[in-house]
């Protein structure tokens, strides 16, 4: 079937979203003031209290949403399925419990569905950002779901005459 996939481009310059647990921010905020000469070269957003300090400590612009447990992360993962974000820097803390997890899950699994690139750790995240697909085009074939939803559905009608 041709229209199984369809193909995605992630442009030269990438649309970022930066998050980081309370307990990772400063370490996200470090990694960021690390790497400024690229990331300033991006569209950088991200939840809201992570946003705001990573403008305030290393002054570059990060376009703020909500908090992620008042929907940021929700926020961020409506964007990816737009096509407005295409990159997900998000320091993770894998060692203290998140009041809202499933908020957190659910950006991650949206993420992994429209095969966008996460980093959830400070090693994962130098390693995309030094890697040469940073500064160019990159071309991914994503699962094209409105077929498969009308594929299910024309099977579905199929099955009940």
């Amino acid at each position: 079937m041709d229209n199984e996939f369809i193909t995605f481009t992630i442009g030269k310059q990438k649309k970022i979203a930066l998050i980081a647990h309370d307990g990772k921010k400063q370490e996200l905020i470090e990694w960021c003031a690390k790497n400024q000469d690229v990331l300033k070269n991006h569209f950088l957003c991200g939840t809201g209290t992570t946003a705001r300090m990573v403008t305030d400590r290393t002054g570059l612009p990060v376009k703020g949403y909500n908090s992620g447990p008042l929907g940021g992360d929700q926020q961020i993962g409506a964007k990816i399925v737009e096509g407005n974000i295409d990159f997900v820097i998000f320091f993770s803390d894998p060692l203290e419990a998140q009041p809202h997890d499933p908020d957190v899950k659910a950006l991650l699994r949206i993420a992994q569905v429209y095969d966008i690139p996460i980093a959830n750790n400070k090693a994962t995240a130098d390693f995309l950002i030094n890697s040469s697909l940073m500064n160019q085009e990159y071309e991914h074939q994503v699962i094209n779901f409105r077929q498969k939803v009308i594929d299910r559905a024309n099977n579905q009608g199929k099955s009940i005459q």
